[in-house]
């Protein structure tokens, strides 16, 4: 079992930067692939960014590509994501999740692809 927390979330203006956090338990760190999801209200849940064990990330092209940084730190156990250049659409709950590594490149981006998930984080931005 892994068990997931974000933190970092908050209230932002449009163009200022915030760092989420998901600090991990349970399982092997160094063996989880891990992702941000994000879900605002009356939408579905969108993937993000996620981080392979080897450090190497994958990012939604069209949504935060360029603005967006994930990270790991497998010594702290923790999963990052250093957002800037917020834009009110970046507005919703953000979620951590994690998976084996093992045939995830597959299905990286896949909400049913990832069996443990954090509680997530409300990042609200205002224009």
């Amino acid at each position: 079992q892994v068990q997931l927390v974000e933190s970092g979330g908050g209230l932002v203006q449009a163009g200022d930067s915030l760092r989420l956090s998901c600090a991990a338990s349970g399982r092997a760190f160094r063996g989880l692939a891990m992702c941000w999801f994000r879900q605002a209200p009356g939408k579905e849940r969108e993937f993000v960014a996620a981080i392979a064990t080897s450090g190497g990330g994958l990012y939604n092209a069209d949504s935060v590509k360029g603005r967006f940084t994930i990270s790991r730190d497998n010594a702290k156990k923790t999963v990052y994501l250093q957002m800037n250049s917020l834009k009110p659409e970046d507005t919703a709950v953000y979620h951590c999740a994690a998976r084996s590594s093992l045939n995830w490149r597959g299905i990286y981006d896949r909400v049913d692809g990832y069996p443990y998930w954090g509680q997530g984080t409300q990042v609200t931005v205002s224009s």
